[in-house]
């Protein structure tokens, strides 16, 4: 389930600060001799690690990055200000390359990792720099060093966050493409997705997360059957499961609290760490049934299953019920970031 997201930026460092030339004039004083002052430094440029992020998606609304420029010294010893330091926040797991040499500059894998990717510009020196005993009124100064400027490649190697599993059929591809960038294939027989299908849910910057469409799992898969073990290894590592289960009338073979209970059950037989994954459940093909008995078939699934957990009722196809759907799973990862976090920083 490992894909690379991947994004090209450019990044240009602050230009250091041109030193001053300049001599001290005061009344009475005839020789007052040289105080131009040194320039600033030019700001430098850093990624750095932001647990709250995941994806690079906020890249494609700007690409272009520079650091401001050190400030000019000037008369009576006065130094100019040197310019801050750039930070740019990157998901961890980010590995950046010069895209010029495709040489690896550096990865950044831990929350607060930081890694410099342009460095500013060196400061200029005023004539007071220059001053000595055989030389009391140098007029030279230095001009400040431009900073580095790179074109960077930066490529996030994702485990998704959230993943589909249910049943083949059950409509996980459809929602996958209602929801995200991700176009898998649709069809109306079983096994249409051979492999793992990731999209990026966006809902604004700042807020996206990885979710995988997951292929169809059936009875027996957890010893091989149908696709295989392969494919339930593949959401081992996701925070959240979402179970998506085919409600239609269209299929009367298919019964849902049925579906729902072998979904589980191999997912038990994997492994006793993912049966207890948080999971929700995700009622889907809403659509197919008519309107007055939409609410009756949700609460008869939840009362079957004694279902406690969240429950969503949605339709793939309508896109109805998905945007809310989409906005709960975002909050729920955030607050688990969020609480990961403040467990690190107490320990």
């Amino acid at each position: 389930m490992k894909f690379v997201d991947e994004v090209r930026i450019n990044v240009a460092a602050g230009k250091g600060g041109d030193g001053c030339l300049s001599f001290r004039r005061e009344k009475f004083i005839e020789y007052g001799g040289p105080d131009g002052g040194d320039g600033g430094d030019g700001g430098s440029i850093y990624l750095t690690v932001d647990p709250q992020l995941n994806t690079l998606v906020d890249f494609r609304f700007q690409r272009h990055f520079k650091a401001r420029n050190g400030q000019p010294g000037s008369g009576r010893d006065r130094y100019g200000k040197s310019a801050e330091d750039l930070e740019i926040r990157v998901p961890a797991g980010t590995f950046v390359y010069d895209e010029s040499t495709d040489e690896l500059i550096g990865e950044l894998l831990e929350p607060g990792s930081r890694l410099l990717v342009a460095k500013g510009g060196r400061h200029g020196m005023g004539n007071a720099y220059f001053k000595s005993s055989t030389n009391r009124a140098p007029r030279k100064i230095t001009h400040g060093l431009p900073g580095e400027a790179r074109e960077l490649r930066l490529e996030l190697k994702l485990l998704a966050d959230v993943g589909l599993v249910g049943l083949p059929n059950a409509g996980k591809s459809t929602l996958i493409s209602r929801v995200s960038a991700a176009r898998p294939k649709v069809a109306d027989y079983p096994f249409t997705t051979l492999h793992p299908v990731l999209g990026v849910v966006s809902l604004g910057p700042d807020r996206s997360f990885v979710i995988a469409d997951i292929p169809g799992i059936i009875e027996g898969a957890a010893e091989g059957a149908g696709l295989g073990l392969q494919f339930l290894r593949h959401i081992e590592r996701t925070r959240l499961l979402l179970h998506v289960v085919d409600v239609s009338s269209v299929d009367p073979e298919r019964e849902p609290v049925a579906d729902i209970r072998t979904v589980a059950a191999e997912l038990k037989k994997h492994s006793r760490q993912l049966a207890t994954r948080e999971r929700w459940l995700v009622l889907n093909k809403l659509d197919t049934l008519a309107p007055d008995l939409r609410d009756a078939v949700v609460r008869k699934i939840r009362s079957r299953l004694r279902w406690k957990g969240p429950l969503f009722a949605i339709s793939g196809v309508t896109g109805e019920g998905c945007h809310d759907l989409m906005l709960a799973v975002e909050e729920r990862l955030r607050a688990a970031a969020e609480a990961s976090q403040t467990g690190e920083s107490r320990a």
